[in-house]
């Protein structure tokens, strides 16, 4: 049973581990009081249509809709459109099903009447029936380059889907980062929240945007104390994506130790998996406070095992009834 609660739970978001950790945080804690913040780095504009990759897996997920053995896009989906791009030799390579473009339809059209990215999202969550607040970390555009060794520097989406990030990287950029604001209620979700966690999603390019975010970090600084983050990396590896192999590449170490390293200054609680107990000493002379777990969350009921065993653990006043 959910506790009834005014406690405020903010995770910062990427997309597939951040959509897992999410839809299981919502059978704990009342979707009412999740507020997910979500990177937007990975945006990108093809066909004429602004596409919100991290936004639309979260908001899919917690709604039920999202295809559940790709982990992205929406289920029971048809492909007669991209088809026809293809007849044309039109751009393919970055798949979009039918009902996936009505939503990129949608948010385009909004987005071109004046609306904020803000707004369109909300309006397509609640259409959605989602109960968790879903909030761009910025209106502004950002768009994450990498550097490759062979092809020079190349738009993310280019390299993680045309490629299947299969080329080495020497450097991430954060292009508009500079100029971009945190979006409405971003900041002030932070510093009101009672739990932060940092979902297990990629450190480089799925939550590094969001610290980059002028204002971001210097907002979690002052919640440190109720800041949790969780290694996506097991056992020397990320489950999906190309977690690891960024890490390595750019010159960290691919543990979770290596994850830590990234967020010492933003969080004061660190959470493993039980393969990982090894690293945890190592982390806690990092000023951690750790927790060894199983953190793999295949299932929404693994999920929310592990957003409890959370909770009770560095948090047990958010689960009182």
């Amino acid at each position: 049973m959910k506790p009834s609660t005014t406690a405020k739970i903010v995770v910062l978001s990427g997309g597939v581990g951040a959509a897992k950790l999410l839809n299981g945080l919502q059978k704990v804690i009342a979707p009412t009081d999740i507020t997910a913040i979500v990177n937007v780095a990975d945006d990108t504009r093809i066909h004429g249509l602004n596409i919100s990759p991290d936004l639309d897996t979260i908001t899919y997920t917690l709604a039920g809709e999202i295809d559940p053995k790709k982990g992205w896009g929406l289920k029971n989906e048809s492909w007669n459109a991209i088809k026809m791009v293809s007849r044309y030799g039109g751009v393919d390579w970055f798949q979009l099903g039918d009902k996936d473009l009505g939503t990129h339809m949608y948010r385009t059209h909004r987005i071109l009447q004046g609306h904020s990215l803000t707004t369109v999202t909300q309006e397509i969550a609640r259409s959605l029936k989602v109960g968790v607040t879903i909030l761009p970390v910025s209106d502004n555009p950002i768009n994450t380059f990498v550097s490759t060794t062979t092809l020079g520097e190349i738009a993310f989406q280019e390299y993680f889907v045309r490629h299947q990030h299969n080329l080495e990287i020497k450097d991430v950029t954060f292009k508009g980062i500079e100029e971009a604001r945190p979006g409405p209620n971003v900041i002030d979700e932070i510093t009101s929240a009672s739990v932060i966690i940092i979902a297990p999603s990629n450190p480089i390019v799925s939550i590094g945007p969001i610290l980059a975010v002028p204002g971001i970090s210097e907002a979690l600084q002052t919640k440190k104390a109720s800041t949790v983050a969780v290694s996506g990396i097991i056992n020397g590896k990320a489950l999906k994506g190309p977690a690891g192999r960024m890490l390595l590449e750019l010159g960290h170490e691919v543990s979770p130790t290596g994850v830590a390293r990234i967020y010492k200054d933003v969080a004061s609680k660190f959470v493993l998996d039980n393969e990982d107990t090894q690293y945890k000493t190592e982390i806690e002379k990092l000023g951690f406070t750790c927790l060894a777990t199983d953190t793999v969350i295949p299932s929404q009921k693994k999920s929310a095992a592990l957003c409890s065993t959370i909770l009770s653990t560095f948090f047990p006043e958010v689960l009182k009834k």
